[in-house]
């Protein structure tokens, strides 16, 4: 690990971000939070979890509503949605130190590609895939119901090495912090890898307004669940990236034991706030069609959600 101690900048600081940045400021790590709405909240209180795994706590942090307050960070979460990826580049340039590593803990494919040419040719540009069942249930108040690993792969950038090192060295931040994390050798298949619980449980939440243990109780809903998974590992393989064996029942199996939860994306409906379809569904669709390859269940239910959010942001 870099002998010197990090400085690590939260962008985006609701439940993926607080919940990372929680663990890093917890460990010792010097963590510097971003935020809007509830900027009055957590600077007077601090940022609260409630995880069935860390137990229950609260504790103060470095707070932040504007930008321009914060310190240059060597290394920045990004947690926003990947909707809001168009207003970034500006903001992860004025937080960024020279040669900082940028990680983008987001779901979908191309997030990456969106901010690339945006962002300055000195930073270093990483995926981080998050395993998690976590959700912000008031201003300042994250809960943690199970999981919690974050897998981290190079992007893009000035490395020499093909960011080996880098994507190393943020691992043992994140498990310095008592959390799973684990270097990827191809980040593209990493997040087809991803799609394969996204799409289904995702999708189907919002449309069938299901958390994940109904959606495996029933009948019908598991075999929508599996096919959705098995065209998504579909579309993988035309892109080239041939998923592992029983990949996706291994994903299925987890679900089944996991506690009932209900995904971001239904979060995100229930507060009228922009799905991430093209990330998640428009983007992985149009390079399995360019492949080739026909996803026809994943295009219907990205087509229904796409009516269903704009009816939703209408009303």
């Amino acid at each position: 690990m870099d002998p010197r101690k990090p400085r690590i900048g939260i962008i985006g600081s609701g439940a993926i971000g607080g919940f990372y940045g929680l663990m890093l400021a917890r460990a010792g790590f010097d963590v510097h939070f971003l935020l809007r709405s509830e900027f009055a909240e957590v600077r007077a209180h601090g940022l609260r979890l409630e995880s069935a795994v860390h137990g229950d706590w609260r504790m103060p942090v470095q707070a932040y509503s504007n930008v321009a307050d914060m310190p240059p960070c060597d290394w920045l979460l990004v947690g926003t949605k990947a909707t809001s990826n168009g207003e970034l580049a500006p903001l992860i340039a004025q937080a960024s130190a020279p040669d900082a590593k940028v990680v983008l803990l987001q779901n979908g494919l191309g997030v990456e590609e969106q901010l690339r040419s945006a962002l300055p040719g000195n930073l270093h540009l990483l995926g981080g895939l998050c395993f998690i069942c976590v959700n912000r249930v008031s201003p300042g108040v994250i809960r943690h119901q199970a999981l919690g690993a974050v897998n981290l792969g190079y992007h893009s950038g000035p490395a020499s090495d093909g960011g080996v090192s880098i994507v190393e060295q943020g691992a043992r931040l994140f498990r310095a912090a008592g959390v799973d994390s684990q270097a990827m050798d191809d980040l593209g298949q990493a997040r087809w890898q991803k799609l394969v619980w996204n799409v289904p449980y995702n999708g189907l939440s919002v449309l069938l307004g299901a958390s994940t243990s109904p959606l495996m109780a029933d009948a019908d809903s598991r075999e929508l669940v599996r096919a959705l998974m098995a065209e998504v590992v579909q579309g993988a393989a035309a892109c080239g990236h041939e998923l592992p064996a029983g990949y996706a029942e291994h994903l299925f199996r987890i679900t089944e034991q996991m506690p009932d939860y209900w995904p971001s994306m239904y979060h995100d409906h229930v507060q009228q706030r922009p799905l991430e379809l093209q990330a998640i569904y428009a983007e992985p669709l149009a390079r399995a069609q360019a492949a080739g390859c026909s996803l026809p269940r994943m295009q219907m239910l990205y087509q229904a959600l796409a009516f269903v959010d704009r009816a939703n942001r209408a009303g």
